[in-house]
């Protein structure tokens, strides 16, 4: 179904430079982002295929290319032989091509051309054996308008949905550059204590309802979901500092911590809000996160003399700035997400509307017929 290819040319992520985006993507062999690092402005005849899948070799981490893209080292180009191959489902195909490489671990193997093109994969077939490509794209599209919809109403529920900027938080992104800044004593804006220290061997993962903290920048440092003993409950709505890794984040619950190294951040004289603790958050790791690192590590007695540059006003921590600035950026996100929302919704609506596909409530979704279909082992 594919032929793998090598990149037309090796682009060092150590000796790049990412622009905005008026170059093209640049694709290496992370997980998150499809794989983008950001955007690189080199020769356009080293760009790889658009309509492509990029794979990272010892990574297993494989994303659907739409447009044509840069690479870094050790990805392969799986370039389609199918005329019908596309957006339409491509994450159809990428869904059990996942599966099909889920026994990969990290050093323990590396996909070669010859491994990736031995290998199978699963896919619904049609009555006369061909590739069912109808079902892919009709299940894909249904998939996609149910999270839309849930999309919609999540908005809706929260109240996100209003993305008008305010006049003062038109201010804040008016005046972020003016800011008068100053030094502050960690210690003068918050109480700082050391967490409890519960060891993941102690733990039932997802055995709860409560966070259980790492000092991990996945996911905002939760690893899982616990019940446990709640005298070691830390409070929350506070700045969780991963106390070997120096990762910081704003937990609003109330969780558990996998290690005493850990500090909890707790907000002095001022109401603590969840705006103005996100902004406070990244003013500490800005301020002193080229201090620390695994082998010098943040603790409770060196904070005590670390200081952390905050936006000013007569004198004080400007707070208010802070909540007005953290909601304005955030409205503007949420603008791009309910657009994007709206815009699917309504390409959907046209698609289906085009191809007369709208359904009654009495016929069968291509959702609950999905373990009825018939699949069949096609080689790569």
């Amino acid at each position: 179904m594919f032929d793998v290819l090598s990149y037309k040319q090796r682009f060092d992520a150590n000796k790049v430079t990412l622009v905005e985006n008026d170059g093209h993507p640049y694709i290496v062999r992370q997980g998150s982002d499809n794989g983008q690092k950001g955007f690189i402005d080199e020769d356009e005849i080293y760009l790889n295929d658009g309509n492509t899948i990029s794979f990272g070799q010892d990574t297993a981490t494989m994303f659907y290319q739409e447009k044509p893209y840069f690479t870094g080292d050790k990805i392969k180009i799986l370039k389609p032989k199918m005329e019908r191959f596309g957006k339409d489902n491509a994450q159809f195909f990428l869904a059990t091509m996942r599966r099909s490489f889920s026994n990969f671990g990290w050093g323990t193997s590396s996909f070669s051309i010859e491994v990736i093109e031995n290998q199978n994969i699963t896919l619904p077939t049609t009555s006369n054996n061909e590739i069912d490509f109808d079902f892919m794209e009709s299940f894909i599209r249904e998939l996609e308008e149910e999270r839309i919809r849930e999309l919609q109403s999540y908005l809706a529920v929260t109240g996100l949905s209003d993305y008008t900027l305010t006049l003062s938080e038109q201010d804040a992104l008016k005046g972020f550059e003016t800011l008068e800044w100053r030094e502050f004593n960690v210690t003068d804006v918050f109480n700082v204590k050391n967490t409890h220290n519960i060891l993941s061997s102690e733990i039932a993962e997802n055995s709860g309802g409560v966070p259980y903290l790492c000092a991990s920048a996945e996911n905002n440092g939760v690893s899982s979901y616990i019940s446990y003993n709640a005298d070691f409950l830390e409070d929350g709505n506070c700045i969780f500092i991963g106390g070997k890794t120096f990762v910081v984040s704003y937990q609003k619950y109330d969780f558990f911590s996998n290690d005493s190294h850990n500090l909890a951040l707790y907000l002095k004289d001022c109401e603590a809000e969840k705006s103005n603790q996100l902004y406070l958050a990244t003013c500490i790791r800005k301020s002193l996160a080229h201090k620390y690192s695994w082998g010098n590590s943040i603790s409770n007695a060196k904070i005590k003399g670390d200081k952390v540059m905050l936006p000013v006003r007569d004198g004080a921590p400007d707070y208010a700035a802070m909540q007005d600035f953290i909601s304005a950026v955030q409205k503007l996100v949420i603008k791009d997400v309910v657009k994007y929302a709206e815009d699917k919704i309504n390409a959907t609506k046209k698609v289906m509307k085009n191809k007369d596909e709208y359904k009654t409530n009495e016929d069968k979704s291509f959702l609950s017929v999905a373990e009825s279909a018939d699949y069949k082992e096609i080689p790569r």
